[in-house]
């Protein structure tokens, strides 16, 4: 992606795990960028391959931009929302990476989702009938209907959204309200409804409706599997993301607010047997895929980790950090396999920040005595890890001028994590 040169003290800062804004909003504006030239290249793609796509996919799927393009127009922060939902990303990957078929039609399909999303966000009136694949219609970031008909019409007035799915007489019971105009929030309220739950004191929201929540194949080399409301305790989830919360706030409030601000959504996974499941989509940053974790601090420290893969995914697209990728695979520390160099600086960067972090719970006030003891021993244990991964970076020729940069920033970081002995837990 073509873009202005990132300033210097921000790729330092960044490098440093600095939760300050300037980072932040710079990551924001990347990923807002890297979605726009995304989604032009789906309509680069739909029109040059016009031939092969199905007439009612080609139609549907040029209704749905001039609709994202009507509501941009009035409501240009809606449609960036919408755009920058994490699971929008999924959706762009799998569509641009599917051959022509009907499965690319489908795929295809989903624009009418995000685009009536921004439309009943934004408050226009709209009177339009979509495909309900399934018997479902996914709002992204919003909720999801479930109706017993292949199509559903949508009607909108200012602030009330009814659903007339196809052959019935009457309009199905949910309704949906535009309760907060200038942000564009809806809330919903009858059978068949199913609203994407807020976390508590953030932007993220647990989301276990969306289509893309979990492509095939996410989780690398571990598959992972996405629970279903039926399989999703919400109560247990709210709780432990409070508890990570607070103990973040103790333990390093800038990293809290970060946090708070930079997940987007917490999607809980099924676990598979004893061992908590993390992970992220680089098509996806803003995203924690997860197993729910025993207790506050197994959250904290997932999100952290997941977030700074987010980050750095975010940051590379902005400013390639690596080149193409090679033959070439190193021993990490915490992995049982030989990883690329994409992987052990993946792996270097979200493993530097829990360094970071459990060396904070070590001498914060607040911290429960068993995380306080555990901090310092997996402190201890990756601390050493991390430099290793640090010295095979600084080593390898794959790396960009900018990734050299970072990775010296990296290890002036990791150096000073090391440079006090840790108080006894």
């Amino acid at each position: 992606m073509s873009t202005a040169p990132l300033p210097r003290h921000v790729l330092a800062r960044l490098a440093r795990l600095s939760p300050a804004p300037d980072g932040h909003t710079l990551l924001r504006s990347a990923l807002h960028a890297r979605r726009l030239l995304l989604l032009k290249a789906l309509l680069v793609r739909v029109h040059r391959e016009r031939a092969s796509v199905g007439p009612g996919a080609l139609g549907r799927f040029e209704r749905s931009w001039e609709l994202l393009e009507r509501v941009e127009r009035s409501r240009p922060a809606v449609v960036r929302d919408v755009l920058d939902y994490p699971t929008t990303g999924a959706w762009l990957a799998g569509a641009l990476a599917e051959p022509a078929g009907p499965v690319f039609d489908r795929l295809l399909g989903h624009l009418d989702h995000l685009a009536v999303t921004a439309a009943l966000r934004g408050g226009d009136p709209l009177d339009l009938t979509v495909e309900t694949p399934d018997g479902l219609l996914p709002l992204p970031g919003v909720g999801r209907l479930r109706v017993a008909a292949d199509r559903v019409r949508v009607s909108a007035g200012e602030r009330t959204v009814r659903f007339h799915p196809d052959g019935a007489r009457h309009a199905v019971p949910a309704v949906l309200t535009l309760t907060g105009r200038r942000h564009g929030v809806l809330t919903g309220r009858g059978s068949g409804w199913r609203a994407v739950r807020p976390l508590p004191r953030a932007a993220a929201r647990l989301d276990d409706l969306d289509p893309y929540r979990v492509p095939p194949g996410a989780g690398g080399g571990t598959a992972v599997t996405a629970a279903d409301p039926a399989d999703t305790d919400h109560a247990a989830w709210s709780a432990v993301w409070r508890a990570a919360q607070a103990l973040l706030v103790r333990t390093d409030p800038g990293r809290a607010a970060e946090v708070a601000h930079g997940v987007r959504a917490v999607v809980p996974l099924l676990p598979r047997g004893p061992r908590h499941l993390g992970a992220t989509l680089s098509a996806a940053p803003g995203a924690v895929l997860t197993s729910l974790p025993a207790e506050g601090q197994g959250m904290a420290e997932t999100l952290v980790h997941e977030l700074h893969h987010s980050k750095l995914a975010t940051l590379h697209e902005l400013v390639p950090l690596y080149g193409p990728g090679r033959d070439a695979v190193h021993r990490v520390g915490w992995r049982s396999d030989p990883r690329p160099i994409a992987g052990v600086l993946h792996g270097a960067y979200a493993h530097l920040a829990l360094t970071d972090l459990w060396r904070r719970a070590v001498t914060a006030d607040g911290v429960p005595t068993a995380w306080r003891h555990t901090a310092g021993q997996q402190f201890d244990d990756i601390h050493d890890q991390v430099g290793v991964a640090l010295r095979i970076l600084l080593e390898s020729d794959e790396l960009t001028g900018e990734g050299r940069e970072f990775v010296q920033h990296m290890r002036l970081h990791h150096a000073s994590l090391g440079a006090t002995p840790l108080a006894a837990g």
